[in-house]
């Protein structure tokens, strides 16, 4: 997940108060709180009590004097990186203490009150599940409630995702990003204050092997049915005529578990007027002795990032023998669990980390050597080193799993 801090304001305290710097923190783009300095020092320390200092990334010092404008923007890019590289890091990324802290600013910038309401998710045929969740429901919360409601078991919630995606008038449609645990999607999706945006559920993996577990309950099925055949209307599946008339038969027919379908094959909105023009980078062995940097320009280098990441923690789950099922959290006395704006539950990841005591893998050397992403404001404009965010997705992953 990509976090940055793109500008920071001037605001007046509490009270009519002296003014403070305000640090906006960004989610792949998008406003998703604004904090002090004070707030992130505090999150700091608390990482630090629980993880110890060996374990943290620096934290820029605090000053005994004002700031000047230099030493601001110079805090900025300091704290950009320090939140970059705790997300980043497996152990503080995934903790309670990053991720609670992140969604109570997220509810209070928003100034969303803690409150029950009906919130409308997606599937992929358009059809429309309301869920009663809390306002400052998480994510896995409300995953949860949505399962509920279509009636999931729960063994097969992991397999399941919620991505927040934008669809305009014309039919365009584009991924936002997943939502993660470190966020509220009501507060989410109703922050961004345009019809456009909507909660869709969507399966989670990459791996076709796991169809099957999933086939094997009605609901699961129908799922897997909805979406292979709203991917194929919209161009992100590539069938050729004989599969579209295979498909299109067994549709007639109501049969869904026979469709025979490639795995790969996508295709992505192109870029409107004003958006920021993204790039996916990575060096890749062309043939022996050969590295080359291979480039895609895309409004959705972004999400192909996080993509890289997911297959890779996805083979590595299956390379340490852990489970998309094992991991799911219980509901408590048949009720869901729910966290509130000051307290949040633990919400370990979907996918089971892998098992610390078996022998480490080889690392992936010798195919990508590495993967970039990098904003650039226009086509004619070089991005500078500080514009290059690394995604060490492929650690840990040996030639063998590729």
């Amino acid at each position: 997940m990509h976090f940055s801090i793109p500008e920071t304001e001037s605001r007046s305290g509490d009270s009519g108060g002296s003014a403070y710097v305000a640090y906006n923190i960004h989610v792949n783009g998008v406003l998703h709180c604004r904090v002090r300095y004070s707030q992130l020092l505090g999150l700091h320390e608390q990482l630090r009590k629980e993880y110890g200092a060996n374990v943290l990334p620096a934290f820029p010092p605090k000053k005994l004097f004002s700031l000047t404008p230099a030493e601001v923007e110079q805090r900025r890019e300091q704290l950009e990186k320090y939140m970059q590289a705790v997300r980043q890091d497996p152990l503080l990324g995934s903790s309670e203490t990053f991720n609670s802290f992140l969604r109570r600013a997220q509810q209070e910038t928003q100034q969303v009150p803690t409150e029950e309401v009906s919130l409308e998710v997606l599937l992929s045929n358009g059809q429309k599940v309301l869920v009663n969740v809390l306002t400052s429901d998480q994510t896995e919360d409300v995953l949860e409630a949505v399962a509920a409601k279509l009636d999931l078991p729960d063994d097969l919630i992991g397999y399941f995702s919620l991505f927040l995606v934008r669809e305009k008038e014309d039919g365009a449609f584009s991924f936002v990003r997943k939502l993660q645990e470190f966020e509220l999607p009501y507060v989410s999706v109703t922050s961004l204050r345009s019809q456009e945006y909507k909660i869709v559920l969507r399966k989670s993996y990459w791996d076709s092997a796991y169809d099957d577990d999933v086939m094997e309950n009605r609901v699961g099925l129908n799922l897997l049915y909805a979406q292979t055949v709203s991917d194929i209307e919209r161009g992100w599946i590539l069938v050729t005529k004989e599969q579209h008339r295979q498909l299109k038969s067994l549709q007639e027919k109501v049969s869904k578990k026979e469709v025979p379908l490639p795995s790969g094959g996508t295709s992505s909105p192109g870029r409107g007027r004003g958006e920021v023009r993204l790039e996916l980078a990575f060096e890749y062995l062309m043939s022996k002795d050969r590295l080359q940097w291979v480039t895609i320009t895309s409004p959705q280098a972004i999400m192909m990032s996080i993509c890289l990441q997911s297959m890779v923690d996805e083979l590595m789950v299956k390379k340490s023998g852990g489970s998309i099922r094992k991991m799911l959290r219980r509901r408590v006395g048949g009720t869901l669990r729910r966290s509130d704006s000051q307290q949040a539950v633990k919400s370990p990841p979907l996918l089971e980390s892998p098992d610390a005591s078996r022998e480490s893998m080889v690392k992936l050397s010798s195919k990508l050597s590495a993967v970039s992403l990098r904003g650039i404001g226009s086509p004619s404009t070089d991005a500078s080193a500080s514009d290059v965010h690394g995604n060490f997705a492929f650690e840990g992953i040996g030639d063998e799993d590729l």
